[in-house]
This record gives C-alpha cells, sequence and structure tokens, in this order.
C-alpha cells in the first residue's frame, strides 16, 4: 500500500511540475555552479519586470537544458562557457540550428591553483610538478599517504576537461581526482588555507575566490589547438581513451543561450537576451555575495535590477 501512495504522489508531482513549466511563459534552467544561478535570476527579474512575463528558474544540466531549449521546453542557459560546452554548440547552435546564443561575452580564465604560502614555502610552481609523488603527497588531506585534487563537480564539462588534462599530464597517477559541489570544495579549500595546510585545486573566473583566498596559478605549456583534443562523455563512450590535453586551458568565454523559437513566440525577449551584457568583475560580485554572504539569489537578482536601472534600459 505504501507503494501505490508513493507512486501516486510520484505523478501528481511530475504533473504538477509539468503544468508549472507550461504555464510559464519562459522557462530558464540553471545548473549546478553559483555564477550561472546568479545570472540567471537576473535574467528572470529582467524579462519579469519588463515584459511583464512569468519566468521560472529549474534546475538541470548542461545537456538537459540544451536539448530542452531544442524542444522548446525549456528557453534560456544563461551562462555557457566555451569552449567546455563546444559540443553542444555544434549540435544544437551549427548543426540543428534551434539555438541561439548572446554574442556579448563574459572573458573567463581557468586552471589550477595553490596557496601562494604553499606555493612559495615547497617550491610549487607548475602543474608538471604535481607528478612528483612527493610533491602529491604535500595535499594528502584524509592521511591515506595519497594527496587530493578537486577537478569540479559532477555534471561540469570542464570536470570532463579535467579528467582528460590529469590524464595527459601523468598527474591522475599520483592524486585522487575529486568530484565535489562547488560550495563544499571551496569551503574546504579555505579551510585547509586558513590552517596553513597545502591544497591544490581547480580555479577560475569569474568567482570571488581569488579575492579570499591568496592563490597562486600553476604555470601550463601554452593552449595549442593541435594538442587540445577534447570528446566529451555523452558523444562517445571511450571519451578519456581518445582525448588529450597537456597543455593549458586557451580562452574561456561564457554566453546566454536561448531557444531560437523565442524570436517568433516571444521577440522583445529574445532582443533582451541577445543584448544583456555584464563583465567578470560584475558577476564575480554576484558570486561573493552568495556563496560568502549568503544573499538569496532572486533578492541579490531585484537589488542589482534596481540600482542598475540605466545599464538595463540598455538592453532593452
Amino acid at each position: 500500500m505504501k507503494k501505490l501512495y508513493t507512486s501516486v504522489v510520484s505523478v501528481c508531482l511530475a504533473a504538477t511540475m509539468s503544468m508549472s513549466a507550461q504555464a510559464a511563459d519562459i522557462i530558464i534552467g540553471i545548473p549546478n555552479w553559483v555564477s550561472v544561478n546568479a545570472m540567471g535570476h537576473v535574467v528572470q527579474r529582467v524579462l519579469e519586470d519588463n515584459l511583464g512575463l512569468d519566468v521560472e528558474i529549474q534546475n538541470a544540466t548542461n545537456p538537459i537544458v540544451f536539448e530542452a531549449m531544442d524542444k522548446g521546453t525549456m528557453h534560456v542557459h544563461p551562462e555557457v562557457w566555451i569552449p567546455n560546452q563546444n559540443n553542444l554548440h555544434n549540435t544544437y547552435v551549427e548543426d540543428k540550428g534551434t539555438v541561439t546564443r548572446n554574442p556579448n561575452a563574459v572573458i573567463a580564465f581557468q586552471g589550477m591553483c595553490v596557496p601562494t604560502a604553499a606555493s612559495e614555502k615547497h617550491g610549487i610552481t607548475s602543474v608538471t610538478q604535481l607528478t612528483d609523488p612527493n610533491i602529491a603527497k604535500l595535499f594528502d588531506s584524509d592521511g591515506d599517504g595519497k594527496g587530493e585534487i578537486w577537478i569540479g563537480a559532477t555534471g561540469w564539462a570542464s570536470t570532463n576537461v579535467e579528467y582528460i588534462r590529469a590524464k595527459s599530464y601523468g598527474y591522475d597517477q599520483t592524486l585522487d581526482l575529486i568530484e565535489m559541489d562547488e560550495t563544499l570544495a571551496l569551503a574546504k579549500a579555505e579551510s585547509l588555507i586558513t590552517k596553513g595546510k597545502p591544497v591544490v585545486f581547480m580555479c577560475y573566473t569569474p568567482h570571488h575566490m581569488f579575492g579570499s583566498m591568496d592563490l597562486t596559478v600553476l604555470k601550463e605549456p601554452a593552449h595549442d589547438r593541435d594538442k587540445w583534443i577534447i570528446v566529451q562523455p555523452t558523444d562517445d563512450p571511450d571519451w578519456l581513451k581518445k582525448s588529450s590535453a597537456p597543455v593549458a586551458w586557451g580562452d574561456t568565454y561564457l554566453h546566454i543561450y536561448y531557444a531560437k523559437a523565442l524570436e517568433k513566440s516571444h521577440p522583445q525577449a529574445a532582443q533582451i537576451l541577445a543584448n544583456i551584457k555584464v563583465d567578470a568583475v560584475q558577476v564575480s560580485s554576484w558570486v561573493y555575495e552568495i556563496a560568502k554572504n549568503k544573499v538569496d539569489p532572486a533578492e541579490l537578482a531585484k537589488k542589482w535590477v534596481e540600482e542598475n536601472a540605466d545599464l538595463v534600459d540598455s538592453w532593452l
């Protein structure tokens, strides 16, 4: 009887979510990191305040958001990292033509960092040093004799790339590769740094981490497009075996993507989505407020839109 009751409740909840999705004019898909959450709420506030639309936010992974934009069940991805999501861009923008993007990119950075104190004390300056077992052991925080490195959260395309980079450099043999929620991973890193312990992890902007921690970016061979061979698991089950990336990340750009169908169904919304433009400093400040000061993303968006009316007006 309990099983039957649970099934009925599940069906009812699914139906309710479906009705909610159908009721909203525009649905924004939000993956699991802070800056996309901030941008998503800003977009929601701008569209609702200026066009009177019912705009809903739903959590989803990158592939699901793109597939949903293709099918018309979601309409906006507020922060797509390129080249991380090149495979999705190629499929839905270049091949199918059902998704388009805002041309105004936020310039980003991706790499590996250690605390500056650890870099200076132990002479750690390069990613290639992570293959040295003696260096790698310095990052052992759980006492098992092997160091750890945070490579991103589950579901991020960049996490898959970091598996590839770890294999290509060889530090997958000396370090445990850790997937963990962004907030938890960075809280752990900050705690270790406060205690004066070495830690190594994926670092990037826009983010507040460089403001709240004294970090040194590890040096790498310059990005080489010919050596950057990335296959995502959504494209090939042998993605890791077929990939190689023994070089630094190239230039990274963050764009808003949206369903091309909005140009007909809600042309004013599509125009706004095409015009939105902010910079990395602004996005980093949003991340700081949400991650460090625990400000609710909806409240942050409401206040920011009110205080930046002239900028928002330029998008209309």
